[in-house]
């Protein structure tokens, strides 16, 4: 079953400083299927984020359409759950505060969402936290708060946004292992940004990988690595190594694509819904507006 399917999106803004229009996604598909964990990744200022926000319903998209468990979104909704990269806890609510507060407005009874509360601080390992406040936790405890509270709302798809970029590398290691850890005993739909080739190969069941701006789905790579994963034994299989050396040849070609244009040179390669390879302004296109990536 398809969680979030996107269909040739497109987002244009105006240029503040120029005036001019400037077109930052150009007819993006793909799909994430139920309990499916998808990341997204691409050259720095792509639109990955863009994209994410769009999903959230937090950004209006120029074009296209964005349907998350059948329903198409215009906005915020309690079906789509977001992590940020800062964790957006309210500071005055305790940590079982924060969690139950979502479940609060939707009228949860008591009972029912502190238990839920406490099965998901449990799960992210702050079970013996419930009473601290956020300022009392470290930067990687305030994360996984911000997860539990997200996975206490049981939410159709789980939109992260580089949520460990700001966390010490060590801790981003531990971090990366809970979260394959709570996806493997969930089996939440995961929609993950990020900018790092190994975090998305490590977490990814796919990893969709962007071209530089206009953004368009230069190609979607499959990882196939085994589950569950922990980053001491998955790092040293050849498949983990391939294919973070195949992600990373498509950015660098993209790299030198525009390298390309800037001199006078070709067009990025894309590749389009049924995996067949496009060039030029088609890149990311599908056959049809119907098109779309690993749909089930």
């Amino acid at each position: 079953m398809t969680a979030l399917k996107i269909d040739r999106l497109n987002k244009v803004y105006t240029d503040a400083y120029s005036g001019e229009e400037v077109t930052a996604i150009d007819d993006v598909s793909f799909a994430v299927r139920e309990g499916e964990f998808v990341s997204v990744l691409g050259p720095s200022g792509c639109g990955k984020t863009t994209v994410l926000n769009i999903v959230a319903g937090f950004v209006r998209q120029s074009g296209g359409t964005v349907v998350v468990d059948g329903r198409p979104v215009d906005g915020p909704g309690p079906d789509r759950g977001v992590v940020f990269q800062s964790h957006a806890l309210f500071p005055w609510k305790t940590v079982l505060g924060n969690v139950v507060f979502g479940l609060r407005m939707r009228k949860v009874p008591r009972a029912e969402r502190n238990a839920r509360a406490e099965e998901f601080l449990k799960l992210v390992g702050l079970d013996g936290f419930a009473h601290r406040y956020p300022h009392e936790l470290s930067g990687g405890m305030q994360q996984r708060l911000g997860v539990a509270r997200v996975l206490a709302n049981e939410p159709a798809v789980m939109l992260m946004d580089e949520p460990f970029a700001s966390i010490d590398a060590q801790t981003r290691r531990k971090l990366q292992e809970d979260l394959t850890g709570i996806f493997e005993t969930r089996r939440p739909t995961v929609f993950f940004v990020t900018h790092d080739v190994d975090e998305a190969v490590f977490l990814s069941d796919r990893i969709v990988v962007l071209s530089r701006r206009p953004s368009r789905v230069r190609e979607i790579v499959d990882v196939t690595l085994p589950r569950p994963r922990r980053w001491q034994e998955t790092a040293e299989l050849p498949e983990f190594r391939r294919t973070a050396n195949r992600v990373n040849d498509l950015l660098a070609g993209d790299e030198n694509a525009q390298d390309e244009d800037t001199s006078g040179g070709g067009a990025a390669h894309g590749e389009d819904a049924e995996g067949g390879r496009v060039r030029g302004k088609d890149a990311g296109r599908g056959k049809d507006a119907g098109g779309e990536h690993g749909a089930a």
